[in-house]
């Protein structure tokens, strides 16, 4: 079981169709589930692809465009029937917390679980949440209304012990959590044991980076620079780059382009128009600036420490 998983449970735009459902994703990271944007149908599909409600705290909202959000008050509303307890927080923008709150409310006002609204400021560039295994920062994007990204850090991890060593110098159980800080061992005698010689290095942190809606913009590629996997919305192939620009979208060749800048391990293509009958010519225009490229398709599940690692 992969320790930082990707679902992606719609990946079209606009308006759902046979093939693509809204935007809408899931990390799985170590159990804990995070959605970032919840377009229509996102219940359904984390039914489809066993994603427990009771296991879904956080909702990250990109934009309040209904193809990123509208599934939110079904989705809510579900949980509260299968008496999911805790917090539910929803991080979104101030004006979304106002309109969803008083629908949320309205529709379903008895919950099982405490629901939260975190605002975000979608002009500032910061750590909106974080637990014992991740940071969230949120960044701007440039569409046409305001928007936001999210680059989900894995925090350092753990140095790994040595089992013969740690033995061998008798050290006590309870100084394990020390040695895996990185701390040396004193002997009662007062010998200094460095930690190098008890533990090995631990494993490398894993980031992820989802840009939502918006135009080619350098400052994009800043924004997530050093980032492992990239997802970034590729709602057109380069024979409507004047429509990217009118309707603030970017092509498939640029969202390659912001990966290559970024400087990326993988890069994964998502927000397809439903003008297009597959995406193979989006695909290859992709990978023509940047081959390390994958199409998000629903029910796609990636182990994001391997993307990282290759």
């Amino acid at each position: 079981m992969a320790q930082f998983q990707l679902n992606i449970l719609g990946c079209g735009s606009a308006v759902p169709t046979m093939r693509h459902l809204p935007s809408c994703q899931v990390l799985d990271i170590r159990d804990n589930l995070m959605m970032i944007d919840c377009g229509e149908g996102a219940q359904l599909s984390m039914r489809r692809q066993r994603l427990k409600f009771s296991r879904l705290h956080n909702i990250f909202l990109s934009h309040l465009h209904g193809d990123h959000c509208l599934g939110l008050p079904g989705l809510l509303s579900t949980m509260a029937l299968h008496d999911v307890g805790g917090t539910v927080t929803v991080h979104t923008f101030a004006d979304g917390a106002k309109i969803l709150g008083e629908t949320i409310n309205f529709f379903c006002r008895e919950r099982s679980f405490d629901l939260r609204f975190n605002i975000i400021d979608p002009r500032a560039t910061g750590i909106i949440y974080a637990d014992n295994a991740v940071t969230v920062e949120s960044f701007p994007l440039y569409h046409r209304v305001p928007c936001v990204g999210f680059i989900v850090r894995e925090k350092p991890k753990s140095r790994h012990i040595i089992g013969d060593m740690v033995k061998f110098y008798n050290v006590p159980h309870y100084k394990m959590v020390e040695l895996k800080a990185g701390a040396d061992f004193v002997t009662p005698d007062g010998q200094v044991i460095p930690n190098s010689r008890l533990t090995t290095d631990p494993d490398p942190s894993t980031s992820y980076a989802y840009c939502s809606d918006t135009v080619f913009d350098p400052r994009v590629a800043e924004a997530i620079a050093g980032v492992d996997v990239v997802y970034h919305e590729a709602t057109y192939a380069d024979d409507w780059v004047h429509k990217a620009v009118d309707r603030g979208h970017s092509t498939a060749s640029q969202a390659a382009e912001i990966a290559r800048l970024a400087g990326a391990k993988q890069l994964i293509i998502g927000h397809y128009s439903k003008s297009y009958p597959d995406e193979t010519l989006h695909l290859a225009q992709a990978r023509a600036i940047f081959p390390n490229t994958i199409c998000a398709n629903e029910g796609l599940r990636v182990d994001l420490e391997a993307a990282a690692s290759n």
